[in-house]
């Protein structure tokens, strides 16, 4: 399946979710999340502040912003910088994601842990981004365990890969946690 189909599919299939449905997938994906050496290990984490298609991080944020240290990113260009995460210091940046402002940027190679969102992934980690190649262009130097979090339907059976893209080390649905390689 080419990658403009898989996104198309899943697409559709994110938006007849209910709201409930997202937020019992959310719940149920973080609680496993929270249970991996990797997370229980990091101090310094990236996460996405999420798009109301995507797994809702909010809620996760929250309820650990005062135990870890989170990063979001910030599109500069075609690159992302990595900033603290403060609910109160966001406003709506590219591609209509709240972004964090100020100036406090953060070296990838200082995150610990990296979550990472996509349209879908496949069980060798591959992912299937929204096409800008943001996340792989920072992944490519990156040392921090990276997980993929999703909908089970966001797991499908096989991404077409380029020499370009960056797997994740673990995908975490609702139901499945892959591991592909060792991890923390």
């Amino acid at each position: 399946m080419e990658k403009s189909d898989i996104r198309r599919k899943i697409n559709s299939m994110r938006r007849m979710l209910s709201e409930e449905e997202k937020a019992l997938a959310a719940e149920d994906v973080f609680s496993r999340l929270e249970q991996t050496a990797a997370f229980l290990m990091a101090d310094k984490i990236l996460m996405y502040h999420s798009l109301p298609d995507e797994l809702s991080t909010h809620a996760f944020l929250r309820k650990w912003g005062g135990r870890k240290h989170f990063f979001l990113p910030r599109v500069n260009g075609v690159n992302l910088e990595l900033l603290p995460y403060d609910e109160s210091r966001l406003e709506l940046g590219s591609f209509h994601i709240e972004e964090p402002i100020g100036n406090d940027l953060i070296d990838p190679e200082e995150i610990e842990l990296m979550i990472i969102p996509a349209v879908a992934y496949d069980r060798c980690g591959n992912r299937l981004g929204r096409g800008k190649g943001f996340y792989d262009r920072m992944l490519g130097s990156a040392r921090a365990t990276k997980i993929g979090v999703g909908y089970e339907f966001q797991l499908i059976d096989d991404i077409p890969v380029e020499p370009h893209d960056i797997p994740v080390d673990m995908v975490i649905t609702q139901h499945t946690t892959i591991t592909v390689k060792h991890t923390l």
